[in-house]
């Protein structure tokens, strides 16, 4: 037994502080909009949204993703314990929350992001984007071709009717507890099988469209463990289960302006999605958008020019000749992008994508929990990164932020 002050066990400056300041001044109504509030009858009161989220902000700042460890850290950590003040918050809630709210936390990075462009911090004239490929909570040996999701269906659909006949049967006890468990363990495999065959489906009419010249010698396969996973190329070498995470960063303030989450193995279509985001988030224009050789697309490039946006992208090189050089076939706006990919300005700002993407995407990475999601499906692994994103920009901005609110 010792006698503490919970008070005294964070000091007058640590950045825990800081984050609950701020989620106290915020307006988080939109993750209290799914509670029922019953009149007249008895009913257990929920965890203040102003905790969870205070907890998971936390955490993504001390790069914590699981929900055990968080709920284990709440009873012996002095900052988690100091968030909680004495409250015991089970890991099943603080896991349910991290992952139910996608537009709740949609809203609160653009209304972050509201308040540091009102104070002029943030503007995003110049933004760089990147994708960031995470592992997946998935193991190669789970996706499988479409003979053997078939097999697997069948084989499933027979065992879920035996279970059935079984229970059904008069020479049978009653259901017990266990044989329900089983029967619904056979249901859910049907459910999975079912969702991977039809990602599978998906991802054959996506190699029927793309125009990629060669065609992939190996049959195209989908996951039972998550569908929504895709084996990807990863930086390291090799193909892992992954999601693709695109960041886009103003270049200025290196404030994390926009977040999606893919799961196409290639960024081709993603710059201009992303552009329309930040605008949207921010009531910006962007000018200069700045990417890797992965995004450029000819049909994007001649878009963004009309529409006022100049694209800098390394052109793809030739093996004769000046890859900088326009070429008879280009249109106008081709041309113009590789003339300005060839002069020392546009080279001198160029640079400026390594400089900040590849910063954000090593401190996400590394520091805010993004090295491999733990949960399973686009919608939860969109969550994830917002998370890390919205802990990041507090990290960053943490004390702006509380002037703008």
């Amino acid at each position: 037994m010792v006698a503490c002050s919970l008070e005294e066990t964070v000091s007058a400056n640590h950045h825990v502080r800081l984050i609950w300041d701020l989620v106290e001044r915020l307006d988080l109504s939109a993750f209290a909009a799914g509670l029922k509030v019953r009149h007249g009858c008895a009913g257990r009161s929920a965890t203040d949204v102003r905790l969870l989220v205070a907890l998971w902000l936390w955490a993504a700042t001390d790069g914590v993703g699981s929900a055990r460890e968080v709920a284990r850290l709440c009873k012996v950590h002095d900052a988690y314990r100091w968030l909680c003040g004495g409250v015991e918050v089970n890991y099943h809630t603080l896991s349910d929350f991290r992952v139910d709210h996608e537009a709740a936390l949609d809203g609160l990075l653009t209304s972050m992001l509201v308040m540091l462009t009102d104070q002029k911090l943030v503007k995003v004239r110049r933004i760089s984007q990147d994708g960031l490929r995470v592992r997946a909570s998935a193991g190669t040996s789970s996706f499988r071709r479409r003979r053997s999701l078939e097999e697997r269906l069948a084989d499933a659909q027979k065992h879920v009717e035996a279970l059935k006949s079984q229970r059904q049967s008069p020479s049978k006890p009653a259901s017990t507890r266990r044989e329900s468990a089983r029967e619904r363990l056979g249901r859910e495999r049907v459910a999975r099988t079912q969702t991977a065959l039809a990602a599978l489906a998906q991802v054959e009419a996506f190699r029927q469209q793309a125009k990629t010249g060669k065609k992939s010698k190996q049959e195209p396969r989908a996951s039972t463990t998550d569908p929504d996973a895709r084996m990807m190329k990863m930086p390291g070498g090799g193909y892992r289960p992954a999601f693709n995470v695109q960041i886009a960063t103003d270049t200025d303030s290196r404030a994390v302006v926009g977040v999606g989450v893919t799961n196409a193995g290639t960024d081709q279509a993603q710059s201009e999605p992303m552009r329309d985001e930040v605008q949207e988030r921010t009531g910006g224009h962007v000018e200069e958008h700045l990417v890797d050789g992965g995004f450029v697309k000819i049909e994007s490039i001649e878009r963004a020019d009309q529409a006022g946006v100049k694209i800098y992208a390394p052109p793809p090189q030739r093996k004769n000749g000046d890859s900088c050089e326009p070429l008879a076939t280009d249109s106008p706006e081709v041309a113009r992008w590789r003339q300005r990919m060839g002069s020392a300005e546009g080279k001198s700002i160029y640079k400026q994508r390594a400089a900040t993407s590849e910063t954000v995407n090593a401190d996400l990475r590394i520091l805010r929990g993004l090295e491999r999601f733990g949960v399973r499906g686009l919608g939860k692994v969109k969550c994830v990164a917002l998370w890390s994103v919205l802990a990041y920009n507090v990290v960053h901005f943490g004390k702006a932020l509380l002037m703008g609110c």
